[in-house]
């Protein structure tokens, strides 16, 4: 999620229904009163830009602020915490993390699910391959995008014979 999603996500959290629910109306307003000017436009053009996404996109936005707002505290800073490591990775990093990820959405439920099973079940097997994995995780993220598609090209040659 870039920064300008993740703001656009936490602010909704801030003016969403179930957050104005939980905290009173009056204590958003009380929140978003507190707002300096800049920050108060920040969140409007951002708002903007929500109700001018499809609303698909909305749902799905909505969706996932539902689960978020009810995830208990140490899993929002888990979350939090990822999403200000995706911050830190470079576009193009974040990019292929975003095509990735759009890539697995597409994927039927009964497959998202199997993915993330053999996953787990991958990491689990043995704490070497983890370690394994993080080490390719970094040499890849330091590779141009040429290096990638190139060892994409190898793994599929690979995959196919």
């Amino acid at each position: 999620m870039s920064r300008r999603l993740l703001g656009l996500t936490l602010g909704l959290l801030l003016l969403s229904p179930p957050a104005r629910a939980q905290s009173g109306e009056g204590e958003a307003t009380a929140r978003f009163q507190s707002l300096s000017e800049e920050q108060k436009e920040v969140l409007r053009q951002r708002l903007r830009e929500f109700k001018a996404l499809p609303a698909e996109e909305q749902s799905r936005i909505r969706e996932n602020l539902r689960r978020f707002q009810s995830l208990p505290p140490e899993e929002r800073a888990r979350v939090v915490g990822h999403l200000r490591a995706f911050e830190k990775l470079s576009p193009e990093a974040q990019a292929e993390l975003r095509a990735s990820a759009h890539t697995f959405r597409q994927l039927p439920p009964a497959e998202q699910a199997e993915v993330r099973k053999r996953f787990r079940e991958y990491l689990q097997a043995n704490p070497d391959r983890r370690e394994q994995l993080i080490k390719n995780l970094k040499r890849w993220r330091s590779m141009t995008r040429e290096e990638r598609e190139e060892m994409r090209e190898r793994l599929r040659e690979r995959h196919h014979k």
